[in-house]
Formats: C-alpha cells, structure tokens, sequence
C-alpha cells in the first residue's frame, strides 16, 4: 500500500514541478498539498484524488503537445522530450489506476 501513495506523492510533485516551471505558485501549493487528503478516511477524498491524477495527466499530454509543435515550428528535435512527458503522463495515469486497488478502497470506506 505504501508504494501506491508514494507513486501518486511522485505525481504531484511532478505536476507541482511543472506549476512552479510556469510561476504558477497557487497551482504548485496545491498539487503539494494534494497528497494529504490521504489523510481525510473517506471514499471521496480518493476519488478526489484519482480524478486529480488523471487531470495531471492531461496537463501533461497538452504540454507535450504544445512541446512538440513549438519544437517541429523551429525545427528542432522534439522525440525525446514527447517519449519523457508521454511516460509522465502515463505515470499519472497509473497513480489514479491504483487508487482504485481494493486494498484502499477497504480501508477508505464510508461516506
């Protein structure tokens, strides 16, 4: 169980990564601060947090999207850098994915 709050731990601290890269600071607080609703025992906070796993994985495939362009307008290279964020992406998605494990969903039960 503890390898799957430390995988979505790594996720937000990616995102907040990304967030903080852009200036956003209020962004980058909360994808930090996303990981104590671990604390909060109910259903909802992991639906909370597997719907913000998945956003962060959308973020990240809009990012390598723009990356992508932006790179192929300059003539650059750009395959790595869509092979990393896709990966981060796919990361994301695992995060979210494990949340609905039955091991968690046991131990948040309730309301």
């Amino acid at each position: 169980m503890i390898a799957r709050l430390v995988l979505y731990v790594i996720t937000s601290w990616l995102i907040a990564a990304h967030f903080l890269r852009e200036g956003s600071l209020l962004p980058t607080a909360l994808c930090l601060a996303t990981p104590l609703l671990f604390l909060v025992r109910r259903r909802w906070s992991l639906s909370v947090l597997q719907w913000l796993a998945y956003a962060a994985a959308i973020i990240w495939l809009g990012t390598t999207w723009h990356l992508v362009a932006e790179r192929r307008f300059f003539g650059q290279p750009w395959l790595r850098a869509a092979v990393i964020l896709v990966a981060v992406a796919a990361v994301s998605v695992l995060a979210g994915i494990v949340l609905r494990s039955t091991t968690l969903q046991v131990r948040y039960r309730g309301r």
